[in-house]
C-alpha cells in the first residue's frame, strides 16, 4: 500500500514545490486541506527547528498520518539574527511584504556592504503520530541589498542578495529559485530518510 505524506500547509503553492522536491517519492501527498484540518499550529518555539517540530508532532497526532512541516525565515547578521523566527511578523500585524522589507532596508541604513551579511534558512521535520522521525535544515547566504530589485519571488526575495548569483532572490528564474532555495535545499537533505520511512524503516 502506497504511504500517504501529509504537507503541513494550507498552501497549494507551496504543496506543489514540495511535491515537485518529492516527485522520486513513492508516497500520496495531501496538504491540510484534503484532510480537513483547518486551524493552524501556534508557532511558540524560539527556533525554527522547534517550530518545524512542533507543527509536524501537532498535524501528525491530528490526521495519523506521516506529516511533514517545515519552519523558515530570515536571518540579518547585523540585526543579531532578526528577523529570525519573527520573520513573517516582522514589525508587527498588518503589514505588508513591501512595508516589512522596507523596515529592514531602514533598520540597516549605513550599514556598509561586508557587514549586511544575511541567510534564509529553513528546517523541515517528518512524523508520525507517535514521534518525531527525521530533521533536516537548509541554508541560503547572501547579503541584504540597499535597495529593492527583481518582481519574482514574494516576501523579503527582492532585498535578499544571492551569494553566487549576481541578483535578488526576485531577480532569479523561478527553475533557479527553487532549486537553491532553503527550503529545496533542507527538503533534498531530507529525501534518503524520508525514502526510508515510507519504506517501512521508521527505526
Amino acid at each position: 500500500m502506497t504511504e500517504t505524506l501529509l504537507i503541513a500547509t494550507h498552501n497549494r503553492g507551496k504543496i506543489e514545490e514540495i511535491a515537485d522536491l518529492l516527485a522520486d517519492l513513492e508516497a500520496d501527498l495531501l496538504g491540510l486541506d484534503d484532510v480537513g484540518i483547518a486551524w493552524d499550529v501556534e508557532e511558540t518555539g524560539v527556533t525554527f527547528r522547534e517550530n518545524a517540530i512542533l507543527k509536524a508532532e501537532s498535524y501528525a497526532r491530528a490526521s495519523g498520518l506521516l506529516t511533514l512541516a517545515d519552519d523558515s525565515g530570515l536571518e540579518v547578521d547585523a540585526l543579531g539574527g532578526q528577523p529570525g523566527v519573527h520573520t513573517a511578523r516582522f514589525g508587527g500585524e498588518g503589514l505588508n511584504s513591501r512595508e516589512r522589507y522596507q523596515l529592514l532596508l531602514d533598520k540597516l541604513q549605513g550599514i556598509p556592504w561586508p557587514e549586511r551579511t544575511a541567510r534564509f534558512r529553513c528546517v523541515v521535520a517528518v512524523a508520525g503520530p507517535e514521534r518525531v522521525l527525521a530533521v533536516q535544515e537548509g541554508t541560503v547566504e547572501g547579503h541584504i541589498a540597499r535597495s529593492p530589485s527583481g518582481a519574482g519571488g514574494f516576501g523579503y526575495d527582492p532585498v535578499f542578495h544571492v551569494r553566487d548569483h549576481e541578483a535578488t532572490m526576485a531577480q532569479l528564474p523561478a527553475e533557479t529559485k527553487n532549486r537553491i532555495s532553503h527550503r529545496a535545499r533542507a527538503i533534498l537533505a531530507l529525501l534518503p530518510q524520508l525514502q526510508a520511512i515510507v519504506q517501512g524503516d521508521r527505526s
